[in-house]
């Protein structure tokens, strides 16, 4: 098994791959939104405990089970027990659902990119409508960023039962979108604030949530990684080594966030302002340069007690300008990505360069966590001896790269985006908790945490510190059933399941309730992939039962 299989050309070269797999990007849209969301600065505070209660754990757990096993995610669970097969099922169906919907991103920013060679940028500006005798309504109701997103890019239908046609466009960027994945794979291994936000027990589920995601836990990627390296690889080493990067790339993206926040608000403030003194200079005929926004508080005063009739015609049109209010403003996901960046790129200096280097680096977060996750896919695939006996390697990266990118087209429809959503909500928070919880009760009380150490002693020639051992077999696992609680009930409590959908009409998202079809296809997702692991484990228990005569599992 192990001698045809290839290696990294150095520890170097594994290091790099999980660093590119984890660093993806959650840590610009998601890590910054949730500081922001809990207390700025404090919210490290339940963020670095998480990451060593549970986050390095989980981390070199995956690693030691990938690079003891050598093998993928199926493979290495069926060695532990033939039970467990499902674990490494459910791990391929949840990577499977992760890079249909999660290239669309790229496809996105390859669109930006390609339009940020333009001057002006194409969403700095509003164009005119049909009559050419103004601003297109639905841009002026909106902004030019978010039309930009939600009419050009996305064409977006008002409702998910309105499904619309296929978006040329961005199915073409799409297609480069996997072209480009399926052309990296050919390489293979080679290439490859506010201290009373600690009280919230939000702020800690949402710490121990990001950490979990942003390290990609669950999916069989890093066991797939791990499955390449050399047995005595110090795989205690790197799993400390791609936490702490990977953390320290999100602190790091949340200060230039947050910078962009400022700059974004700053200038959205003072845009307003000017507005309204424009408005007021006009309608009282004041001198030029006389309202300015210092004195503007106390003209408004004198003018409302003086004029009051004039004034209270004016004063629906007077916007409230608020600094607090513009840094009060949480965006998350692509509302962050396409519009809010977006927004503070196009009144920088030289916006084009500054455009064109921000969608290149979405790009290269997106495609290094692409490939993490098809590594998850095709390792199992290509261990199998059943698909490689008669497929190579390259037509099953194919076949796996064409069938994600033909179901993905659905996400380039005029109602692609609310589905995207679904799967961006849905695929993988449930079931990627169930797997590395049955992941860490496996290795511990199925395989056996003293006979696990053994076997890392063995290989690395180091033991194994009481700091892993107590995280594996008491901590993490006791942190993972509560977020699993969390989740069950916050699903429970929350009802009828909304999404947000766009109203052309008022310029703005509107919240409306999922029909029961989209409701019936989050049960699927959710179902699909944590259905695997019983089923599979009870497929096993029967074949064995009229297998008479064959052996007891390895436990």
């Amino acid at each position: 098994m192990e001698k045809a299989r290839p290696l990294w050309a150095n520890p170097l070269q594994f290091v790099f791959a999980c660093i590119s797999y984890a660093v993806g990007l959650g840590n610009v849209w998601r890590f910054p939104y949730l500081c922001q969301m809990y207390g700025g600065g404090s919210f490290l505070v339940p963020y670095l405990i998480m990451l060593i209660v549970e986050g390095m754990p989980l981390l070199y757990l995956e690693l030691a089970v990938g690079q003891r096993m050598r093998q993928g995610s199926i493979g290495a669970w069926r060695t532990i027990s033939p039970y467990l097969s499902g674990v490494g099922v459910a791990s391929v169906v949840v990577s499977f659902f992760l890079s249909m919907y999660y290239n669309v991103i790229n496809a996105w920013a390859f669109w930006y990119l390609f339009h940020s060679f333009q001057d002006p940028l194409p969403w700095s500006v509003c164009p005119l409508n049909a009559n050419r005798t103004g601003f297109d309504a639905e841009c002026e109701q909106a902004s030019s960023t978010k039309y930009f997103w939600y009419r050009k890019t996305l064409n977006i239908s008002p409702s998910i039962q309105d499904s619309g046609s296929l978006q040329w466009e961005p199915a073409l960027c799409l297609l480069l979108a996997w072209l480009v994945v399926y052309l990296c794979i050919l390489r293979g291994t080679e290439s490859t604030g506010k201290l009373e936000q600690l009280a919230n027990p939000k702020a800690w589920i949402n710490a121990a949530t990001q950490i979990f995601f942003s390290l990609g836990l669950g999916f069989g990627s890093l066991i797939a990684f791990a499955s390449y390296n050399e047995p005595s690889n110090n795989c205690q080493k790197h799993a400390i080594i791609v936490s702490l990067i990977n953390s320290s790339t999100s602190i790091f993206a949340s200060v230039v966030t947050f910078s962009i926040y400022g700059f974004k608000a700053t200038f959205n403030y003072e845009s307003c302002l000017n507005k309204v003194i424009l408005l007021l200079t006009n309608s009282f005929d004041l001198e030029d340069g006389f309202l300015t926004a210092s004195n503007l508080e106390q003209v408004k005063g004198y003018l409302a007690s003086t004029y009051p009739g004039q004034y209270s015609k004016v004063f629906p049109l007077i916007k409230n300008c608020s600094l607090e209010a513009e840094l009060d403003t949480a965006v998350q996901g692509t509302g962050l990505a396409f519009i809010v960046y977006t927004e503070a790129i196009k009144n920088m200096e030289v916006s084009q360069l500054w455009s064109v280097l921000y969608f290149f680096m979405l790009l290269m977060l997106g495609i290094g966590s692409m490939l993490g996750n098809t590594a998850a896919i095709l390792t199992p695939l290509t261990d199998s001896k059943a698909i490689s006996r008669h497929l190579p390697k390259e037509a099953i990266s194919g076949l796996v790269c064409l069938i994600n990118c033909a179901v993905g087209l659905v996400f380039t429809l005029e109602a692609g985006n609310y589905w995207f959503d679904i799967f961006n909500d849905y695929a993988a928070t449930l079931s990627l908790l169930l797997i590395v919880l049955v992941e860490t009760v496996a290795v511990c009380y199925v395989y056996g945490l003293r006979r696990f150490e053994s076997d890392l002693q063995a290989m690395t020639g180091r033991t194994l510190s009481w700091y892993w051992k107590i995280m594996w077999a008491g901590v993490s696992p006791l942190l993972i059933i509560s977020l699993l609680l969390f989740y069950l009930s916050d699903y429970i409590l929350t009802g009828t399941l909304q999404y947000q959908a766009w109203d052309a009409s008022q310029g703005q998202l509107v919240t409306k309730d999922y029909p029961a079809y989209a409701l019936a296809v989050i049960g699927l997702l959710v179902a699909s992939s944590t259905m695997c692991i019983p089923l599979v484990a009870l497929g096993t228990f029967v074949l064995r039962r009229l297998r008479r005569g064959d052996p007891a599992p390895v436990a």
